[in-house]
């Protein structure tokens, strides 16, 4: 399993104009084929006029999700050089669409490769990326006496406290890095004197 992956720091549109063609590419973070899916229906009915709105998306950490669609455009012109872009770069759960409203000059097979590409290499260097690191979520159970200088120790040693909750006791959802666990394990009984529960949890990435 992937320890790290890179994504889209946020949602954005990126525009460029080539022979009189608009190409918009339209950028979005998804988790999902179903997010996914649904961004490229909501640019699609943001754009009804336009002669083609293109698609490509990766997810999975591993980029085991591929798909793209030329929608009309020749064969491999469209959504292959746009899924290509995205795949070397490197970014995971993303998708975009890029909608063209035809200018009346024909731009050939290579232009039209260029062309999509382009504008998802532009598209990304204009949003940004994100690196998203893979952590083991931890429970830590502690007494509500120690719980608040346990909870600021966490974070001013700047692990990634992610929920807490009160009840007879006080849980608090830590995400750490595998290496982290055994020195983690060490403070943590060190910090509450040995009176602290651990559980271990999955693994998620923030």
């Amino acid at each position: 399993m992937q320890d790290q992956y890179r994504t889209l720091a946020r949602e954005g549109v990126h525009e460029i104009e080539i022979n009189k063609s608009r190409f918009i590419c339209s950028l979005a973070p998804v988790a999902t084929e179903i997010e996914a899916q649904d961004f490229i229906a909501r640019v699609r009915k943001e754009h009804p006029t336009a002669r083609h709105n293109c698609f490509a998306y990766v997810l999975g950490a591993d980029g085991g999700v591929q798909k793209a669609s030329d929608d009309g455009e020749p064969g491999g012109t469209a959504g292959v050089p746009m899924l290509q872009m995205l795949v070397r770069r490197e970014v995971r759960y993303v998708v975009a669409v890029v909608t063209r409203y035809f200018g009346g000059i024909k731009l050939g097979a290579g232009g039209l490769i260029r062309a999509y590409g382009g504008v998802v290499g532009e598209a990304l260097d204009a949003l940004g990326t994100v690196t998203r690191q893979r952590f083991r979520l931890v429970t830590v159970t502690v007494d509500h006496q120690r719980a608040g200088r346990v909870e600021n120790d966490l974070r001013t040693t700047g692990r990634a406290v992610r929920e807490v909750t009160y009840g007879a006791d006080v849980r608090i959802e830590v995400g750490l890095p595998e290496s982290d666990l055994e020195a983690f394990r060490a403070w943590l009984a060190d910090t509450t004197a040995g009176t602290a529960g651990l559980e271990m949890g999955g693994e998620a990435y923030g």
